[in-house]
Parts: structure tokens; sequence; C-alpha cells
């Protein structure tokens, strides 16, 4: 009996919020079926789902965000005012303006997000639902063994990096005539680049090309929201755009967007495609960083951010290999330390930096 008592505690406890009977038991089944996790309860709208949050105390909520009576939305404000500890993953309609939505939720705190799938085929649709679930769930748990085993061995908070500072001075390969930048980055990156972008100029003398993992229409309203922040522009990523300094370009969601030649050599424009997902990732920062090794050669800075799995780390070996500069976010400042962490780990960083300095160290270098 009391190792069941200790096994019941480490299991990941979540609480299902939909208004819809199909989805509370699709989601419940799918979760169930995972390893570790434990649906302790669900919930048919926001109010009741406050109601079990105080009496089931779970980690993670999966919060619908169109619902009667109280939605996704002001339910996840409500678990703020409580100072609900649960992380909230966000489950959105594939529509304008559930990413409209969604993506205010992001900046208020959800965790991430999930969109339901809407083909024809049920069989299909559970599948990509629960492909879409469990790199999260795991991602989620292996969160929550981190923090118990710092809260038993007492040490520093959760997410100190003591890999922060330089990691290779190399200066011999050193290039300071960065024509282009590229940003890769997942869960956690509206947020970042909400913090990241506002910090650099209107002048700022280089195009940036970044790949946020996001399906279509998401991406739109990311760049749109981003751009009434920043003295840049953020623009979604168009095919044939030729590349501006000052411009933020944000690939298209459920695309690939890749940098190639222009009319000149100087010039740089934008390719969108249909290709195959890279990763499990479409837009993939790997699709993108690979193009910019390829055209920009050595003058190029890559940063890679916040987000779970290992997209990037390839193509910044590319851009490594042609004399690139690379620095990564650490790991106190990630929400998910995975895409950062697998680019350290290859050795083709140069720097681990913290977000608040990232924009600072972004035009040290471009300068």
């Amino acid at each position: 009996m009391p190792n069941q008592e200790i096994m019941s505690h480490e299991l990941l406890r979540v609480l299902v919020v939909d208004d819809t009977i199909l989805y509370r038991t699709i989601i419940s089944e799918i979760l169930t079926a995972i390893p570790g996790v434990e649906v302790v309860g669900t919930a048919s709208q926001g109010e009741i789902g406050l109601a079990k949050v105080a009496q089931l105390n779970p980690d993670l909520i999966t919060l619908d965000v169109e619902m009667p009576v109280m939605d996704g939305l002001t339910t996840l404000k409500k678990l703020q005012e409580i100072k609900s500890k649960a992380l909230v993953l966000m489950v959105s309609a594939h529509t304008r303006q559930g990413a409209a939505v969604t993506l205010e939720a992001l900046q208020l705190g959800a965790y991430d997000f999930i969109t339901k799938p809407d083909g024809d085929d049920p069989q299909h649709n559970f599948q990509m639902l629960a492909s879409k679930f469990r790199p999260i769930i795991n991602a989620v748990m292996a969160q929550k063994i981190l923090r118990q085993t710092i809260g038993a061995m007492d040490s520093e908070p959760v997410g100190a990096s003591p890999a922060t500072g330089i990691i290779r001075q190399s200066t011999e390969h050193y290039n300071p005539g960065i024509k282009i930048v590229a940003i890769g980055i997942s869960t956690g990156g509206p947020v970042a680049l909400a913090d990241l972008l506002p910090r650099l100029p209107a002048d700022f003398p280089v195009p940036i090309v970044i790949v946020q993992h996001m399906p279509k229409f998401f991406t739109g309203a990311l760049a749109e929201s981003l751009d009434g922040k920043c003295s840049i522009r953020v623009v979604e990523g168009q095919a044939g755009q030729v590349l501006q300094a000052a411009t933020a370009y944000i690939a298209p969601g459920s695309r690939q967007m890749r940098v190639a030649h222009g009319q000149s050599q100087s010039l740089y424009v934008l390719e969108v495609t249909e290709d195959p997902p890279e990763n499990h990732c479409q837009p993939s920062a790997d699709y993108l960083f690979r193009s910019v090794a390829s055209v920009c050669k050595g003058q190029s800075l890559g940063v890679i951010m916040t987000g779970m799995g290992s997209d990037g780390t390839h193509g910044l070996r590319l851009m490594k290999r042609q004399g690139a500069q690379v620095i990564a976010q650490d790991q106190a400042s990630c929400v998910v330390y995975g895409m950062p962490m697998a680019a350290v780990k290859a050795g083709v960083v140069d720097a681990v930096i913290p977000l608040a300095d990232i924009g600072p160290e972004i035009m040290r270098r471009v300068k």
C-alpha cells in the first residue's frame, strides 16, 4: 500500500475542461493511455472547472477555448486570480478567431495549445489529436520530475542554468558582416518573442527570419500581435518577399519557409513551400536554417530558443560549418529547455544567454 500511495503522488494529475462530451471523452481516453498520467476529473464549462481545481489540485488543466457560461480565456484569468499552480493547455478550434483567442491565452500565461482536428475521419482525428498531446504531456511530466528532484535536493530553483555564458570564444572564425538573423522557437515562443523583438530598434540593420512552431492562422495572428508591440516590422512570410532590414518574417503555419537569392547575390527572398514536415514540424527550423547556411554562408546569426524537441540543431550545425555565429536561450528563462539544450549538447552554440539579454546580444553581434 505505501508503494501504491507514492506512485499515485508521482502521477501527472490532469483535469479536462470541455463543453462537449465527445471531446471530454476523447481527451480523457488519450491522456489515460499515456503512462504516468491520471485524469482526475472532467468539467463541462469554466465555472465547474474552477470548483474542481480547488477540490482535485491538478498538475495540468486542458481548457477548451470556446465554452458557454465561462469561456476558456475567462477561466484562465480566474485561475490566475486564485493563484492556481496548475499548468494550462488550451484546446482551440483551428480558425482565425480561435487563433486570436489562443494567442491571447498564451500571452496571459497558458503553457501551450493544441488545435482540434477538423477532418472527416474520426479515427484519423483521434490519432492526430493523440500525436499532439503526447510530446506536450511528456514535456510537462519531465518538468514535474525535475521540480520534485530539485525540491528533494533542496537546491536552487527549477530551471537555473549553470551553462549561462560564453561556451566558445570563436574569435578566429568571427565574422562581423552578419546579413541575416535566423530564429527557431516553439513552446513558450509567443511570450519569448514578445520580450525579444520589442528590444530591437527601428533601424535594426538586417532582416530576421523566424520559425515558430504553429499551424495556419496562428502565425498570422502572432505576427499581427507582435507588430503592434515592436519598433521593427513583424509580418507573416509570403513567397517572393524581398527581405528588408528592420523586418521580422514569421514562417506561415503548416508550410515551410526558406531563404533564397534574389535577382542579385546581395538580395534575399523568401520561398514558401508545401514540402513535408521535418522533425514532425511544419514549419521547421532545420528547413529554414539549412537554407540560411546555403545562401548566407557565414554571414548569419542563428538563435535557438525555448521549445521541446531538437528541431534546429541539424540546421545550426550546417550554419556553423559555414562560419555562422549561434546563440541559445538559457534554461532558466525557457518554458521548455529542449531545442536550446539539443543545440548546446551538439556543440554548435557560441553563447547561452537569458531571454532578457538576447536582444542586446543580437545587436552587439550584428553591429
